[in-house]
């Protein structure tokens, strides 16, 4: 695959891009080498309550989906959070079943504003393309199709609601549209967060200009993270190449008992902390 050109005229290597990638290396380089880069990978801190909750929605969702437009129902949403539930992070049953319930009322209350008919173009699609320096890609929730263009579905669970700016300035849903564009060969701008809890929509039409700003973005942080990884792989001091970057973001972070400063800038918490955060 053909790069940018290098100083000596030979195409430089494209960097894959995935939203995770990016989230990581911006919270903590420390953390993102952990992550991706040693080998073995230092063991990470157990399942976290939120998690657990957002990927039990994401997997019903999908199954919803799954099912022929005469099957689905709001009823049937509801079972289809019981069959995928787990209850990895929650302090007990007792507040594993409280939430249960939430997601049922969710998943059950969403789908039942959507159109009977509703039929996604794709629904859990991984995406990959070529966007300049890097190569964009990710596992996109849901690609709807509107007035003949591509929309970018990207569901959320979090307690607090979500505003425009969240989906204009989202490098994972720029990231997708890229993806989704060339790999579909369709017209694709607007990027959607539909906060379940809530039942609202926030949402944002791309213009080439915010795609390319979110796409130098990415580049710029792609180039960060491969520049220290090749140094790294030429023997290049990991502490430096890779600081810790403390904050809350410690307190749940996967590898905090492998991190002194991580445990020393923010308390331990509990694995359902996040629910009530």
């Amino acid at each position: 695959m053909q790069g940018q050109l290098g100083l000596e005229g030979i195409p430089s290597k494209l960097v894959r891009v995935t939203p995770a990638r990016l989230s990581t290396w911006q919270q903590c380089p420390r953390k993102y080498r952990m992550t991706y880069l040693d080998r073995p990978a230092p063991p990470r801190a157990g399942a976290r309550a939120n998690a657990t909750l957002g990927a039990v929605v994401h997997n019903a969702l999908r199954a919803y989906f799954d099912l022929r437009v005469d099957q689905r129902s709001p009823e049937r949403a509801a079972v289809l959070v019981r069959e995928h539930w787990k209850s990895d992070g929650f302090a007990g049953p007792e507040q594993a079943a409280e939430y249960r319930e939430r997601a049922q009322e969710w998943v059950s209350g969403y789908v039942a504003e959507l159109p009977p008919a509703e039929t996604p173009v794709a629904v859990e699609r991984w995406v990959s393309a070529p966007a300049g320096s890097i190569i964009a890609e990710g596992r996109v929730d849901r690609i709807d199709e509107r007035g003949g263009e591509l929309v970018v579905v990207d569901y959320k669970t979090g307690r607090h609601g979500l505003r425009v700016s969240d989906a204009r300035d989202s490098l994972a849903l720029g990231l997708y549209v890229l993806a989704v564009r060339k790999q579909f060969h369709r017209t694709c701008r607007r990027v959607e967060l539909h906060h379940l809890p809530t039942g609202t929509v926030a949402s944002w039409e791309h213009t080439a200009e915010s795609l390319a700003a979110l796409r130098e973005r990415a580049e710029q942080l792609a180039a960060e993270f491969q520049s220290a990884t090749d140094e790294l792989s030429f023997g290049g001091d990991p502490e430096a190449l890779f600081p810790v970057s403390t904050g809350r973001h410690c307190s749940w972070c996967d590898f905090r008992s492998h991190c002194a400063e991580g445990k020393q800038a923010a308390p331990d918490l509990p694995s359902w902390s996040a629910l009530e955060a």
